[in-house]
């Protein structure tokens, strides 16, 4: 049976049924079994409005019975400036939703909302709907796309971990946060936590989580918990469907061991938390096998005996906005989510389902049928005929790569007039965020660029010349005096192909998989009309690796991320295959090669054959490139 359906919208404040409001459930019976939410009514802070507690008297005379609970809706958001409202970017052609990529629950209990696109961090208190939001300004020169809170500093994840304190008046709604060396290196915990969420240096996976090399799955963890201190959890596979979780005070004694499975194959697991009443907090997926099946994130909550307690399935669809750290857990133990949607952002608390202990873990409701497209559904989109040059695996991934790894320096013209244009519709300048501050200095990957392509050989040259590098005004019409990729430009630019396909047009050429687990180097997840990335490999820990071209999630360039594999498929991202891929079935392994970054336009080794390279220093396309048209 899958989740029930969440009857819930701002714009006209309708609930779910009465009898799931949180706050009427007994302990450990259905409904939000966490400690804080449980014993409130359904706040909801919406301009600090509590709009249930009539709904809640109605409901006393209702009958629980086994219904699941619903998640709660714990404050609104609207887009804007002020501290009442957060930074989102709407969506465009080929362009995601871009707002808050991150929340942590810090060990009063109050949430830390990054809203990077307003250049600050939020912090409330969500058992106290009707208190005022507080404001935390980010230093100017930060674009983070990650939070983790531990003990009084706030850590950000801006091309790796910074250390943040506040300064001011402790009572100011609106404080600033300055980078500080007072306090010591990020400890084990911390780069751990950011590591969840994919935010790790490139080939940084041993030193953070001590991953083998998946043949089995082994995985040690490390979080700075709200209720033991610092645990660790050694993560091991069963077998597809299942793993075994040992966990252990750090240098200390055994806390317990734990046993997850699922019905169809096992994704990323994650130990999140353990609360103050000693219960245990895991991130799991369930990804099938078959395009058929639905995928499903979720929390499981364990005793702190390690039985399976019940799970809170995270509310994962395609009106949800791709964003880093998008689930936490409190000190008392609440599961709160992060709903980034269009016109604002939602803190839900979300629903608490219980099982038996040892039951398989089974979400999935029946799987809508597959959307199929036709030449005719796109419209205005590009043309489908494209010169190509024959492929192979290897090649996509070497050029993917060289976007993502590329150092270059930003001489003037690249960098543009101070103060730069305005992009409409949000508060954000045309120069991409990694750029700023940044004249004269060597920066690494290609920048993102609203509607513009080419290969790297031509960007480079472009951009060598003066032209402007990067546009991430996505509400604006393209401009033809800037250089850059956007998303759909970056991945055609890696399949060979000399015109861009945009999302719309990639299912035209492209193949999709019914088994996201057959995802090779040099396929892609595409979310038609939304966002496109190249997938590079399964991590060791069973998360997909890809490399993309994103104003949020890579500060406008390209560059390498890790997503959970289930919560892309729940977005609407589907696993894909270009036809000019689909008689390669090679598996190159990326990783050895991300080590290092080169030099812009160099697309091979300083000892490379002269007449290999152009006058730029980049490869020539090989001889015989023939001309294809998309079927």
């Amino acid at each position: 049976m899958g989740r029930p359906s969440w009857n819930e919208s701002v714009e006209n404040v309708r609930f779910p049924a009465i009898s799931r409001l949180p706050g009427v459930d007994g302990r450990d019976k259905p409904g939000h079994d966490g400690g804080g939410i449980s014993r409130w009514v359904n706040p909801i802070a919406g301009k600090g409005r509590v709009i249930a507690p009539l709904l809640a008297l109605a409901a006393l005379a209702l009958p629980l019975g086994n219904a699941l609970a619903d998640d709660a809706l714990i404050r609104s958001f609207r887009q804007g400036g002020d501290v009442a409202s957060v930074g989102v970017v709407e969506a465009g052609a080929d362009t995601e939703i871009e707002g808050p990529q991150a929340i942590y629950s810090g060990a009063d209990g109050e949430i830390y909302l990054l809203d990077q696109v307003n250049g600050r961090v939020l912090r409330f208190d969500p058992r106290k709907p009707a208190e005022a939001t507080r404001s935390l300004e980010l230093p100017s020169d930060l674009r983070p796309t990650d939070i983790v809170v531990a003990r009084d500093t706030i850590y950000v994840w801006d091309e790796g971990p910074r250390a943040l304190q506040a300064t001011g008046p402790q009572d100011a709604q609106t404080r600033s946060l300055a980078v500080t060396r007072s306090v010591s290196a990020p400890d084990e915990a911390v780069l751990s936590a950011f590591a969840q969420t994919g935010s790790q240096e490139i080939g940084e996976e041993a030193a953070t989580r001590s991953l083998g090399d998946g043949k089995p799955l082994r995985s040690r963890q490390t979080i700075a918990s709200h209720g033991r201190g610092q645990v660790v959890a050694d993560v091991n596979a069963l077998d597809k469907k299942g793993v075994s979780i040992s966990l252990q005070i750090k240098d200390g004694a055994a806390l317990a061991k734990l046993k997850m499975q699922v019905r169809s194959r096992i994704g990323s697991v994650e130990l999140l938390d353990v609360d103050q009443r000693g219960r245990i907090f895991v991130l799991g997926e369930n990804i099938p096998t078959d395009a058929t099946d639905q995928p499903s994130t979720f929390v499981a909550r364990y005793a702190s005996n390690g039985a399976l307690e019940g799970v809170y399935e995270l509310p994962l669809d395609k009106q949800v906005a791709l964003s880093r750290r998008f689930v936490t857990v409190s000190a008392e133990g609440d599961v709160y989510f992060l709903r980034t949607r269009k016109g604002g952002v939602d803190l839900l608390g979300v629903g608490f389902r219980p099982m038996k202990n040892g039951q398989t873990i089974d979400l999935a409701p029946p799987a809508p049928a597959i959307p199929s497209y036709a030449l005719t559904d796109f419209g205005k989109r590009k043309g489908a005929t494209a010169a190509t040059r024959p492929l192979d695996r290897t090649q996509v991934v070497q050029t993917a790569l060289q976007f993502a790894n590329v150092r270059w320096r930003v001489n003037a013209g690249a960098y543009g007039a101070d103060p730069d244009r305005s992009c409409s519709g949000f508060a954000r300048i045309r120069r991409p965020g990694y750029l700023h501050g940044k004249l004269g200095q060597e920066v690494v990957g290609i920048p993102y660029c609203w509607g513009c392509h080419g290969a790297l050989p031509r960007i480079a040259a472009e951009i060598g010349a003066g032209r402007l590098a990067g546009n991430v005004c996505t509400r604006n019409d393209p401009r033809p005096d800037v250089a850059g990729v956007d998303c759909s430009a970056f991945v055609s630019a890696c399949w060979g192909l000399s015109t861009h396909f945009t999302t719309m047009a990639i299912p035209a050429i492209s193949r999709e998989l019914s088994n996201p687990w057959d995802l090779l180097p040099g396929d892609a997840l595409n979310k038609p009309g939304s966002h496109v990335m190249l997938f590079m490999r399964f991590t060791p820990d069973r998360r997909a690796e890809v490399i993309e071209s994103s104003t949020g999630g890579c500060n406008g360039k390209v560059c390498r991320n890790i997503y959970p594999l289930a919560s892309l498929l729940a977005r609407g991202y589907r696993p894909v295959r270009f036809r000019g891929l689909a008689n390669d079935m090679s598996a190159p392994t990326p990783v050895a090669a991300v080590a290092t970054a080169t030099p812009m336009g160099k697309t091979k080794p300083e000892n490379a054959r002269p007449e290999a390279l152009d006058q730029n220093g980049a490869e020539k396309p090989a001889k015989g490139a023939v001309k294809t048209r998309a079927r």
